[in-house]
């Protein structure tokens, strides 16, 4: 369970901002989102290997700068 505590003087849309960044942080959301259908382990592998490349790509891409 989260716990944010309203530092003195802070408004209450601070501490809610807050707040929802810690919880967007712990990825509760995704595994909720990835329970909501069954996915294969092939199609999981494909996907991990595909975000592999990608990331390959975009930091290689990041050294010649």
């Amino acid at each position: 369970m989260l716990k944010i505590e309203v530092k003195p003087g802070e408004s209450i849309e601070r501490a809610l901002k807050r707040y929802k960044r810690k919880y967007r942080n712990t990825k509760r959301l995704d595994e909720i989102r990835d329970r909501q259908e069954y996915t294969k382990k092939s199609v999981e592998r494909r996907k991990a290997v595909k975000k592999a490349a990608y990331r390959q790509k975009f930091l290689l891409g990041q050294e010649n700068i």
